[in-house]
C-alpha cells in the first residue's frame, strides 16, 4: 500500500461558483464520495480550504519573507482542497481520482507521499522525526 494525496485545484471562476454553491449541497456531495473511500478503507485524511481571499502568502524568495493579504490576484490555479488515500498503486489512485465530484475547470493532481521509511535512517533529523511519529502513534 502507498499513500497517494489528490490535490483539487481550481480557477478563480471554479472557486467563485464552489463557494456559491448552498452549503448543505457541497457537504452532500463532498459527504458521498467520502463516504465511499471509508467504506473501501482508503481514505487516511480530507480536508477542504476556506475562501482564498481569508489566506496570505508568505514568499520565502527573499531574504527577509513577505507576507501579502489574500486575495492572491489572478492565478490560474488555486489549491481547494485534498484527500489522502492509502492505495494499493497510482492506478488505484487515478481511479479515485476519477470519482471526484466534476466541476468545469477542476483538476485533480495527484501525489505519492513518501514515507520515512524512504529516507537515510541514520540522519538525525529522519530519526527525530521516526520518534516522534513513534510516540504519537503514527508508527
Amino acid at each position: 500500500m502507498a499513500k497517494y494525496m489528490l490535490i483539487m485545484r481550481g480557477t478563480d471562476e471554479t472557486t467563485a461558483a464552489m463557494m456559491a454553491t448552498p452549503f448543505d449541497e457541497m457537504l452532500a456531495t463532498m459527504g458521498r464520495v467520502n463516504q465511499e473511500m471509508i467504506r473501501a478503507g482508503v481514505l487516511l485524511a480530507a480536508e477542504g480550504l476556506d475562501d482564498p481571499t481569508q489566506g496570505v502568502v508568505v514568499d520565502l524568495s527573499t531574504q527577509a519573507p513577505v507576507v501579502t493579504d489574500g486575495p492572491y490576484g489572478e492565478t490560474k490555479e488555486l489549491f481547494g482542497g485534498f484527500w489522502m488515500v492509502d492505495v494499493a498503486s497510482k492506478e488505484e489512485a487515478v481511479e479515485w481520482a476519477k470519482r471526484l465530484p466534476s466541476m468545469p475547470g477542476v483538476k485533480c493532481e495527484i501525489r505519492r507521499v513518501p514515507t520515512i521509511d524512504e529516507f537515510p535512517q541514520d540522519n538525525e533529523w529522519v530519526a527525530a522525526e521516526r520518534s516522534w511519529r513513534e510516540r504519537t502513534g503514527q508508527l
